[in-house]
């Protein structure tokens, strides 16, 4: 990437923002986040990135920062994502993931900024076939979550055609683990390693096992688990690969792990018992949700460099001991 380029990030104050922040610093970019906090925290947010307090509802408001500075490209994090209160709420989240969204693109448009990173979701396969998921398998997502990420997938690549904007769609596996400065604090909390962390922290009695009888070696879901870092990386390859083409591809590590295994590598790595708790399986949970990201790797050259279960929990749990509390607030 362009050292010197000035990134937007929208949703930087979150977990994978504030990590994607820094990695841009430390190459020598200019920042700017974009984030409302309504789930982000300022201090996740690295001293040197110039933080602008918006909402991408507010078409004005957003097309205010692009007023105000000179913006190279755009990585865009700013989703909700909890499937449940999507369930719940669609509205929610088609006018923040999809309206805002294309508020979002409007004012690049107006402002000639003609790449964007688009945090995508392995949720818009829905329940997939056949694993490991390519990036030609059919995208039925279950769940107005997956829609809404979908529904903005389709509307880059119209934007694109139209308007000459080039995006990376990276859809996610499981982002997990920590760097020294940045880690998971969500409210609340839905993932599993953070969760299995506030047990080993003694915040939580037990960790409750979702279904027990899959069909996966020791019954229990498998998942593919990415260090955030990794993540980041691929961001920044991403960045640089859609100055000539787009590019829709999966982030994952390929390889899944279990419930059990990821407690019982937590149990190794933090010393404590972690106590579990079998309950029946949850409405719409496949047995196995793993990637290929062969196509991040050829297209990208990304390889990652953090794929080992022990060494993503290892990560998450200094910055959870460090931070038992999460952020500070301020």
């Amino acid at each position: 990437m362009n050292q010197k380029e000035t990134v937007l990030l929208v949703g930087g104050a979150g977990y994978i923002g504030s990590v994607n922040t820094a990695a841009l610093i430390e190459r020598g970019a200019h920042v700017i986040v974009a984030d409302n906090f309504e789930k982000g925290h300022r201090a996740a947010v690295h001293p040197s990135a110039v933080i602008e307090e918006c909402d991408i509802r507010n078409a004005e408001a957003i097309e205010n920062v692009f007023q105000r500075h000179t913006i190279d490209a755009v990585m865009h994090f700013g989703a909700y994502s909890l499937v449940g209160e999507s369930m719940q709420d669609p509205d929610k989240y088609f006018e923040n993931n999809l309206e805002g969204g294309r508020n979002l693109l409007n004012a690049m448009r107006k402002w000639d900024v003609n790449r964007i990173v688009f945090s995508s979701t392995a949720a818009v396969y829905g329940n997939p076939e056949e694993v490991p998921i390519q990036e030609d398998t059919r995208t039925e997502p279950v769940n107005p979550y997956g829609r809404s990420k979908l529904a903005f997938e389709y509307l880059l690549k119209s934007f694109e055609e139209a308007y000459g904007i080039h995006y990376a769609a990276l859809r996610y596996f499981n982002a997990a683990g920590a760097t020294e400065m940045n880690g998971e604090d969500h409210h609340p909390e839905t993932h599993l390693i953070p969760i299995i962390l506030q047990a080993a922290l003694g915040k939580r009695d037990s960790i409750a096992i979702f279904g027990t009888d899959y069909d996966t070696p020791d019954g229990s879901c498998v998942r593919d688990y990415i260090h955030v870092s990794d993540l980041a990386e691929a961001h920044l390859l991403a960045l640089d690969y859609i100055r000539n083409e787009s590019l829709t591809c999966n982030l994952g590590n390929g390889q899944g792990y279990s419930v059990r295994e990821v407690i019982e590598t937590a149990r190794q790595v933090t010393g404590h018992p972690i106590p579990t708790e079998e309950c029946p399986r949850r409405s719409g949970d496949p047995a196995r949700l793993t990637a290929s990201a062969e196509r991040a790797r050829s297209r990208l050259g990304w390889i990652p460099k953090q794929p080992e279960l022990r060494s993503i929990i290892q990560s998450a749990w200094q910055w959870a001991r460090a931070n038992p509390n999460g952020y500070p607030k301020l």
